[in-house]
């Protein structure tokens, strides 16, 4: 199960319990009590994720999902005081953190498994082609964005000077290892001996929290090696073979684990 959906339903449960039990207290003010069963299991959360920082989203829904139940809780017991009839305004008020709670949770999901491809196929059509829903967000422009143009554009010059011809087997399919081939000829048709092979696996708009993983060669021109995607969702996959330094062969392509 996912970290963040442990310390976020945890923390959530924690809120529960605790604003009961301060409830043994009378002498206690109602907001206080409510203001209390927030922040500790908050603090909690912030103690436990010292020198493991998630990132500010999900340290944002952590924030509002607990001191929303709090205030939930804090306003279901104001009203259960008095004798009135509960009022259209807080069963809104409710009705939208409760809400609040559930969004938060498909949007950790998504961001963690990615968009189911029944969900990604019905919302974002694509009249039958492949569905790719890996967005990164921000897009840098400016001096560094043209020198990474400039980049790719001289790898490319340099990969067709090598003419190397390579053939990719194993990335497709949904399995979590995957058994990858690949083979490598140089532009006379000889196999290509002496290339450092690597395949890099990152996910969708977040490429410096991915792993490369080396490939051995198992024969002329042939390297081979076991592929393994560390979690649910999409990936991309780019397959980097390299000569003295120098990149002479680069392909990308995404992969999904169901």
């Amino acid at each position: 199960m996912n970290t963040t959906f442990v310390t976020l339903f945890s923390g959530l449960g924690a809120v529960l319990v605790l604003y009961a039990l301060l409830g043994l207290m009378r002498t206690l003010h109602p907001m206080l009590r409510a203001l209390l069963a927030g922040l500790i299991p908050l603090t909690a959360y912030f103690i436990l994720i010292v020198g493991g920082w998630p990132g500010l989203d999900v340290a944002a829904i952590h924030i509002s999902v607990f001191l929303a139940a709090a205030l939930v809780l804090y306003a279901i017991t104001q009203f259960r005081k008095s004798s009135e009839r509960l009022h259209w305004v807080p069963k809104l008020l409710i009705a939208f953190f409760v809400g609040l709670v559930f969004f938060n949770a498909g949007l950790l999901y998504v961001s963690n498994a990615g968009l189911p491809v029944a969900l990604g196929t019905w919302w974002l059509g694509g009249n039958g082609q492949t569905v790719h829903s890996g967005f990164s967000g921000v897009v840098p422009h400016g001096e560094n964005a043209a020198r990474a143009v400039s980049s790719e554009l001289a790898r490319t010059h340099r990969e067709s000077q090598a003419g190397w011809r390579v053939e990719v087997d194993g990335l497709d399919g949904t399995e979590t290892v995957r058994s990858v081939v690949i083979r490598a000829q140089d532009r006379t048709g000889l196999p290509v001996d002496d290339a450092q092979a690597e395949i890099r696996i990152s996910r969708p708009g977040a490429p410096d929290s991915g792993h490369t993983e080396a490939l051995r060669m198992s024969a002329p021109g042939v390297y081979e090696g076991a592929v393994s995607l560390p979690g649910k969702g999409r990936w991309l996959l780019d397959v980097n073979l390299s000569r003295s330094g120098e990149t002479r062969y680069h392909s990308g392509q995404e992969a999904y684990v169901p």
